[in-house]
């Protein structure tokens, strides 16, 4: 016995030592890269010292006495806490992923690679200035400077997925310009869905599919039928790009901003306020920084890391912010190609397509031979699935030349609403709704978009044996939908409708429903003079007007139903009925109506379109809203009647009272009778998870991701908390920055992210703003020198190295 019980001691021994071990090294990979933010560093790049004072939260105010040193500390600052995530995107943009994930994003590999996004940023990069081509080399410096000194002290991921960072180049800067644009796209897969279901039903009930935004309708030029086996393949082709949503690197999916005169304000001076939505991943999107040279550049906001210029902020002089316009600004035409694949027709002639031999390495050892194949337009999109019965081309803004880097670089210098479109006559291919105020007390909103020209087409596939359908070219600047000053002293967007029906120019039919853009309207209207508290509360406003379009309708059926209902029905009915359409996590009613409204649109259009027509409309929320508003429009639609039963014919009360009891079963049996206990916070969940978390033994080791916490909003409501409707209820989109800007007095100014400045899991500055995001709070904004260095946390020197 007491050999084994001897043993059983030395066994234990052992699995200790080996525990404290694994836990001694995976506490040295994890903190390894942890950078010390009060470090005096001496620096190869740099030509003057450099002081960068961190606060609180460590955000960094970099204070530089050229610009050249400005952009090189820039760099190194975001190598220190954002390197991998960089490498990620720059990965992305260059079609490699499958070096570091494997043979799975083969397929996305050549899908980026097809957009040609590296092609256009060499032009791009060629027609800069020099002074933006130094700031780009000078970023690239810092970064690499980090790089290089910090080989074997690099962040976990790089030791997990075993590869080290090259160099940085300044074209891997302006590639993320086309993958914003890529990542803005709006039409492609809408477009495609209506394809597939115009064959389904008549096409009375098929208008109704089609957002009643604009006058553009559904065309299919001329007589061609497509199969829906390449139609299928478009979608897929399109659609390898969404696995890299789970990566944490989407951008600008939708967005509020809005601003208010100096007569609508206690100061008498503009506020400016703006939330860019997004995919909510560990680490955010977004880089918080304050770059100063003095006399020629002081500027705060938010840049997209492995970029140097603050894309969303403030300067000495005006501040601005983005919303995107949600342009249709992509186009696809069936060609006729020759049978070895190597000419398409257009005009009556033979061209010969530009075939791209593409070699795509993966992380499992293997090399992948992929042929890409384009005409004039553009890539041709269903050959990436060996499709060879028909062949669809897709035209994209992003091939075009736009120039947000030089906008950028631009607007973080300007003084007035002249600098300010001078700057941005650049920026097309990232189409957004730039929202304007200086502190000269003048406000303004441009539609920064190319806007293709057509002559037809917009919402159809179209011929390509013709040059007849092709781009003419893009509306000119001064001719994109703006205003200065109006005599309401406010403006604002949300996604909505851009521009008044009588625009001449075709922009979109892909719209979000009014239903932010309204209820803001409502805010900044209900209130005399505002401040930024006021601002505060218009930005993490949790009631939803979406709501107001359906509920009477529905109210109406139950109300002259109640003999058809039992006491939690009815009980639930009457919640319903006195809501104030307030989205609190601690209450039934938003849970009841978001199941309601999901159950509805499923039992009105599946018995038609089928479960995979119907599961592509709900992976787009406003699509999916805006059929709605079509059917609740006309109530007696025949979309109502359930064709599966040939024996009835059902009408809306039907399908609104079998819709209703089956959530209501559903809850009961889930969550009991006691109806004020179905919480919608309990459903409505948000993790914050990092691209590695998936594996969840990494997870667990170094402690990725944070949550599930339970939210109130939704996607309809100002203060977002977004989920895909083929996921309810997890919340994978929202508010990925909250800025409010006073420019009565800019040290009033206050803003917030979900997560943090690091990185880096294992730093206390990972998620440490996650608490002030989810509770609505905000930190303040410091602007001016004084309070910069006097509430410094850390103070960093970088210094030229001594020849």
């Amino acid at each position: 016995m007491k050999t084994l019980k001897k043993i059983f001691i030395i066994i234990a021994i052992i699995i200790i030592i080996i525990i404290f071990g694994g836990y001694l090294l995976i506490n040295r990979i994890s903190k390894s890269s942890i950078p010390d933010y009060n470090e005096e560093i001496t620096l190869k790049c740099v030509s003057d010292e450099v002081t960068i004072y961190r606060d609180s939260l460590a955000i960094p105010h970099i204070i530089a006495k050229n610009e050249r040193d400005l952009y090189i500390a820039t760099g190194y600052l975001l190598a220190q806490d954002r390197l991998w995530q960089m490498d990620l995107l720059r990965r992305v943009t260059q079609g490699r992923l499958s070096e570091i994930f494997g043979d799975d994003m083969v397929e996305v590999d050549l899908m980026m690679r097809a957009l040609q996004i590296t092609e256009k940023s060499k032009i791009v990069l060629d027609s800069c200035d020099e002074n933006i081509k130094q700031a780009l080399k000078s970023f690239s410096c810092g970064i690499n400077e980090y790089i290089t000194e910090h080989k074997k002290n690099l962040p976990f991921e790089f030791k997990i997925l075993g590869y080290e960072p090259e160099l940085w180049q300044p074209i891997n800067s302006v590639n993320l310009i086309g993958y914003l644009a890529w990542d803005l796209t709006c039409g492609l897969d809408e477009e495609l869905i209506l394809y597939k279901a115009k064959s389904k039903v008549d096409s009375a009930l098929f208008q109704m599919l089609i957002p009643k935004t604009n006058s553009q309708k559904y065309s299919t030029f001329p007589d061609f039928k497509i199969s829906d086996k390449t139609i299928d393949a478009c979608l897929y082709s399109i659609n390898v790009y969404k696995k890299i949503d789970n990566l944490g690197v989407k951008v600008f999916n939708a967005s509020n901003n809005w601003a208010v005169a100096g007569k609508k304000t206690y100061s008498g001076k503009p506020l400016l306020a703006n939330d860019m939505h997004l995919g909510i991943f560990i680490p955010g999107i977004w880089y918080q920084i304050h770059q100063i040279v003095e006399g020629k550049i002081n500027v705060t906001g938010v840049l997209l890391p492995g970029a140097p210029f603050v894309i969303s902020g403030h300067n000495d002089s005006i501040a601005w912010g983005m919303t995107n316009v949600m342009e249709d600004n992509v186009d696809l035409y069936l060609e006729t190609i020759n049978n070895d694949t190597t000419k398409y027709l257009l005009n009556g002639q033979w061209h010969d397509l530009k075939i791209q031999n593409e070699q795509i390495k993966s992380k499992s050892g293997k090399i992948f031979n992929k042929k890409l194949y384009f005409t004039h337009r553009g890539p041709i999109i269903s050959m990436l699935k060996k499709i060879d019965t028909a062949f669809i081309s897709m035209r994209w803004v992003g091939n075009d030349y736009s120039n947000e880097v030089r906008s950028a670089y631009l607007i973080n210098k300007a003084n007035n609403w002249n600098d300010f479109k001078c700057a941005m006559k650049t920026f097309s291919a990232t189409s957004q709704n730039v929202i304007y105020a200086d502190v000269n007390g003048n406000i303004g909103l441009y539609c920064c978009a190319g806007i293709p020209l057509r002559k037809a087409g917009g919402i159809a596939i179209l011929p390509g044996n013709t040059d007849q359908y092709d781009w003419q070219g893009y509306v000119p600047f001064e001719k994109l939908p703006h205003s200065y000053n109006p005599p309401c002293g406010y403006l604002l967007s949300a996604n909505s409708l851009t521009a008044p029906m009588d625009y001449p120019y075709y922009i979109s039919t892909w719209y979000y429903p009014p239903v932010r853009y309204n209820r803001i309207k409502e805010l900044i209207e209900n209130t005399e003079k505002h401040n930024v508290e006021s601002f505060k509360k218009i930005q993490t406003d949790f009631k939803s007007l979406l709501p107001d379009y359906f509920l009477p309708s529905i109210l109406n059926v139950l109300n002259n139903n109640l003999d058809k209902l039992d006491e939690t029905e009815k009980q639930s009915f009457e919640l319903l009925n006195k809501w104030n359409k307030i989205y609190s996590a601690d209450r039934p009613e938003p849970l009841i109506f978001e199941k309601l409204f999901l159950k509805l649109f499923e039992n009105t259009v599946k018995d038609e379109l089928g479960d995979e027509i119907t599961t592509a409309i709900l992976n787009d929320r406003s699509f999916t809203m805006n059929i709605m508003l079509n059917m609740f429009a006309d109530t007696s639609s025949k979309w109502f009647d359930n064709i599966t039963t040939a024996n009835n014919s059902e009408h809306f009360s039907d399908q609104t009272i079998n819709a209703f009891k089956s959530i209501i079963a559903e809850l009961k049996e889930k969550e009991g009778n006691d109806v004020l206990k179905w919480m919608w916070g309990k459903y409505h969940l948000m993790t914050l998870s990092h691209p590695l978390g998936k594996v969840k033994i990494l997870d667990m080791l170094f402690r990725m991701s944070r949550g599930p916490f339970p939210l109130p909003g939704s996607y309809s409501t100002v203060c977002p908390y977004s989920y895909s409707l083929n996921k309810p209820f997890e919340v994978n989109n929202g508010a990925s920055q909250r800025h409010i800007y006073d420019l009565s007095n800019w040290d009033n100014s206050v803003s917030v992210i979900p997560t943090g400045i690091s990185g880096i899991p294992s730093s206390k500055y990972y998620c440490n703003q996650t608490l002030l995001y989810l509770t609505q709070n905000y930190h303040s904004d410091i602007f001016n020198n004084n309070d910069i260095k006097n509430k410094a946390k850390y103070i960093m020197k970088l210094k030229p190295k001594i020849k």
